[in-house]
């Protein structure tokens, strides 16, 4: 018979929290629209309310960019890693 391969289960940890908070972060800030539906502060004649969001273009480029170099960092971690067996840790 031929050796079915095992499958990895996905597994919860500290920095696949981070990664998820940084890619929901810019979504929550955006749809929680009472919190910048204002004019005021202005800046550069700009009121509150599109600077807000401009800024947010590039706060959500960033926590982009660090969520995927932690996934990077965790597939490569993931890969180097042994796979554990049930035997094994007995």
């Amino acid at each position: 018979m031929s050796e079915v391969p095992e499958e990895r289960r996905p597994v919860v940890t500290p920095v696949r929290v981070i990664i998820a908070l940084c890619l929901a972060a810019p979504f929550v800030a955006m749809l929680w629209v009472s919190s910048y539906a204002k004019v005021e502060p202005v800046v550069a004649g700009i009121p509150f309310f599109y600077w807000y969001q401009m800024a947010w273009v590039v706060i959500s480029t960033a926590l982009t960019m660090v969520a995927y170099k932690l996934w990077q960092r965790d597939q490569n971690a993931r890969r180097t890693q042994p796979a554990r067996t049930e035997g094994a840790s007995k």
